[in-house]
């Protein structure tokens, strides 16, 4: 079975400089190579739709391909603990190369005049994954007293003092707006 994300570039890599649009829509992570991650962590499912929209642009020793990645993740509201959903949108400018030297850790590799644009896909999406997504920007979270959702009811519940702070609690301040004041 052929998989999208690898792409002929014989013709790029001999006809230099030419370009090559590639757009497709694939799975994630078909072959279920990434372990799930914990529940509460940002993750994409192996089934999500990955929309790879990019150009292949061919120079002396490699190419550049640049462009958008997209994919639809899921998480855990960093303050309710509500499911989240979004999508992940990136644009990428990465080389690929035939062989690496010194400063081409962070190329991807020409191989058997094929690239695949996988691992750049999967690169792109992972590391724009939010650590800790909000279901909302106003999320009012869980109480830390009784746990209710604050965004959908409200409690009477009080922070317990701290004693450390016990002695300030009597502390009489001025009142800057009484008749002392000394504005002129």
């Amino acid at each position: 079975m052929s998989s999208p994300y690898l792409v002929p570039v014989a013709r790029l890599l001999r006809d230099v400089p030419s370009t090559l649009e590639v757009a497709f829509d694939a799975p994630f992570d078909e072959p279920h190579e990434f372990a799930p991650r914990a529940p509460v962590e940002t993750d994409v499912f192996p089934e999500a739709v990955v929309n790879v929209r990019v150009r292949l642009e061919s120079f002396i020793g490699g190419l550049r391909a640049r462009g958008h990645v997209e994919a639809p993740w899921h998480g855990v509201c960093r303050r309710c603990s509500a499911p989240v959903l979004g999508l992940a949108s990136v644009a990428v400018n990465e080389r690929f190369i035939d062989e690496r030297g010194p400063g081409d850790e962070e190329t991807y590799l020409i191989e058997h005049d094929f690239v695949d644009l996988a691992p750049l896909a999967h690169d792109a999406i992972l590391l724009d994954l939010p650590l800790a997504p909000l279901c909302r920007s106003d999320c009012r979270g869980l109480c830390c007293i009784c746990g209710i959702d604050r965004n959908e009811a409200t409690c009477e519940c009080q922070a317990p003092l701290d004693p450390r702070w016990a002695t300030l609690d009597g502390l009489q301040l001025a009142n800057p707006d009484s008749e002392g004041s000394n504005e002129g």
